[in-house]
């Protein structure tokens, strides 16, 4: 019989509603605590993801009042959180995360009015999908940002969740007889629930953070994730039965070959940081293709997570009908989850929250290893001693809805492809404007959202080359926001990320409106936070510049032990440009140690260090620096301070010139 996949769709939704909750909750939390280096009351925020707790014991007396609130609660949270301020945008999202959880427990026992029953398991294996699917869509079409989460793209958020509200009008949601599975088995298998749920928000809902893991090729990552998420999507919904051949021990051995693929996609990537001050920096270029190996593998096998939703789901018949057996699950995948996020954060911010933090540093590897492997162990106990299970009823499939698989995914690989720059004439050239901006993860020092004041700074000042520190942003801790690729993308750059978010640093790209070659990380001894410089070289007007973007922070005799390696790298080559936030002022050592070989931008215009205009940057307002080689010349260095700056550093930016100017 031909069906609409009502139950399919709705999970999609509403899976996709609580991925982005999570991440807007955690981003949230990360900016009014984590950013500042503290934690305070507003961390209890995670305490959301508990609140199906109080949810569960209505739904067996009142399923259907209970849905329709529950969905009432999410429509408001969830269409707001765009147009919130950070402050507003962490309960909005704490409530749409606890509705979303409650939702989806809830729906598992619903029933289509318009057809028979409907495997839950199956049914939410598809929605899994779909919500990856749509996810990687919504912000691949955003250049790497998530479009409806955004003032611009909020529509969108309010026309799927009004969808969804006619997608659940087609269910019943009175629940069905207790679950058979016992305690410790349901429980094992919430746990692994919450476990795929975490996986999926931190790699596979946001495709671009593999791209920026590997430097793989962004176009390809993106259009894999999408083809092999709606090929599950459309198996689930059309071809259930071949999933039967999925046996309990084939399930196994394709989890721990996800897991070895994943782990070694990351290690294959991990830098070995020079481990004594006086050791040699590490200098890392673009990865070989055996590097890309695992990445390869873990593309290919990680629709596994699919098979384990449906594998956890199967035995569950009714969970919303038994409480009892719930919470436990729920109570072990909560706590799961927000230890899982802690390590994943402390993995970046090792040198802030000690001694807690330090054993994760340059451990990015581990939460992913942990949840990978937690899925293949859950996912073995689940299925321990028991049969095959039966067949799914999910035959028969509308023409129409596989038409719209194929315009979703065309969709994200069209859009996932890079725009045309527009062409710069470098010829006869013999001046450029360079600038260094530390934009706080595109917030500003208030703890709002910069990004597109940020880009009116930039396209006020036209720089050929830009700096930009703190752009880690395509993580967790900023829900996994590429703001890099959506500002070279809008406004017309070339762009080389840096250090990638597997080595931990705080973040350090050069973008160009010239086309940059031989890109490539250094990383030099620190103590506090990793020193991760980004190299590149841009020609202009004739001439080869190498521009290096700084961004050190440790202690004393590791700082000047970084001026030695910025130093010893500039060295005979001629048109260096070294900007950055180089986090010392011009009375420490390291400081005078570069002074002593290259110009600072703003003292040999400004020898007295305040401009004409009254604007001071001597002493202890100033760390943030353009240096560069004697045989290149400055002229009106400019300081924006905040708020005009729109972040919590000033930006500054000068012309370099050259020859006869």
């Amino acid at each position: 019989m031909k069906k609409i996949p009502f139950i399919e769709l709705a999970f999609g939704i509403l899976i996709l509603f609580l991925i982005q909750s999570i991440g807007t909750l955690v981003e949230s939390i990360y900016i009014l605590d984590l950013m500042n280096t503290n934690l305070d009351e507003k961390a209890l925020g995670v305490l959301y993801l508990f609140s199906p707790l109080l949810a569960i014991p209505f739904f067996k007396r009142f399923p259907r009042l209970s849905g329709w609130v529950l969905f009432a609660a999410l429509l408001v949270s969830r269409g707001l959180m765009p147009y919130l301020n950070t402050a507003g945008r962490l309960p909005a999202a704490g409530v749409a995360v606890g509705a979303s959880l409650s939702l989806f427990i809830l729906l598992l026992s619903a029933k289509p009015k318009a057809y028979g029953e409907v495997e839950a398991g199956l049914a939410a294996s598809a929605g899994m999908a779909l919500a990856v699917a749509l996810s990687t869509l919504l912000r691949t079409v955003n250049h790497g940002v998530e479009y409806s989460l955004v003032p611009a793209g909020g529509w969108v958020g309010w026309l799927l969740g009004l969808l969804l509200g006619g997608l659940l009008a087609g269910v019943d949601f009175a629940p069905g007889p207790a679950s058979a599975a016992k305690g410790g088995q349901a429980a094992a298998a919430w746990l692994g629930i919450y476990l795929v749920v975490t996986l999926v928000y931190f790699v596979f809902s946001a495709p671009a953070v593999i791209a920026r893991w590997t430097q793989g090729n962004y176009p390809l990552i993106v259009s894999a994730v999408s083809l092999f998420s709606l090929a599950w999507a459309w198996l689930a919904i059309t071809r259930s039965r071949l999933l039967e051949r999925i046996t309990p021990r084939r399930l196994l051995a394709w989890n721990v070959l996800f897991t070895l693929s994943l782990t070694g996609t990351i290690l294959a990537h991990r830098v070995a940081f020079p481990p004594a001050l006086e050791s040699p920096e590490v200098v890392v270029g673009a990865p070989t293709w055996l590097q890309q190996v695992p990445l390869g593998l873990m593309l290919l096998l990680f629709p596994v997570i699919f098979a384990d939703v449906r594998a956890f789901l199967i035995r569950l018949e009714a969970p919303a009908a038994s409480a009892w057996r719930t919470a436990p699950g729920i109570l072990a995948g909560g706590f799961a989850l927000i230890l899982l996020v802690f390590m994943h954060i402390f993995t970046n911010v090792w040198g802030y929250v000690k001694p807690v933090s330090l054993p994760f540093r340059n451990a990015f590897w581990l939460p992913h290893f942990l949840l990978a492997a937690g899925l293949s162990l859950l996912a073995w106990l689940v299925q321990r001693g028991k049969g095959a299970p039966e067949p799914g009823r999910a035959a028969g499939f509308h023409w129409g809805w596989g038409a719209a698989l194929g315009v979703l995914f065309l969709a994200t690989a069209l859009t996932s492809l890079p725009g045309a720059r527009p062409p710069v004439d470098g010829s006869g050239r013999d001046l450029l404007i360079a600038m260094t901006y530390n934009v706080q993860q595109f917030n500003d020092e208030a703890g709002e959202k910069a990004l597109e004041r940020q880009m009116a700074v930039i396209r006020r000042a036209s720089p050929d080359i830009l700096a930009m520190q703190e752009t880690d942003s395509n993580r967790i801790s900023l829900n996994n926001n590429d703001y890099v690729r959506y500002v070279a993308e809008k406004l017309g750059y070339y762009a080389y990320y840096g250090p990638t978010p597997i080595t931990g640093t705080y973040g350090t790209a050069i973008l160009s409106k010239y086309p940059l070659e031989n890109t490539r990380s250094v990383f030099i001894y620190s103590d506090k936070d990793e020193t991760g410089v980004a190299e590149a070289e841009v020609e202009i007007g004739g001439r080869r510049f190498t521009v290096y973007n700084v961004h050190p922070d440790s202690s004393d005799p590791a700082m000047l032990g970084f001026a030695r390696v910025l130093l010893a790298r500039a060295k005979d080559r001629p048109n260096v440009i070294a900007l950055g936030d180089y986090n010392l002022r011009d009375y420490e050592e390291a400081y005078r140690l570069i002074e002593g070989t290259l110009v600072n931008a703003w003292v040999s215009v400004y020898p007295s260090e305040v401009s004409p205009d009254g604007v001071d940057m001597s002493g202890e307002n100033r760390i943030d620096h353009i240096f560069f080689s004697p045989d290149l010349k400055a002229r009106n260095p400019v300081y924006l301070l905040p708020p005009e700056s729109a972040t919590d550093h000033p930006v500054h930016w000068t012309e370099i010139y050259w020859e006869g100017r």
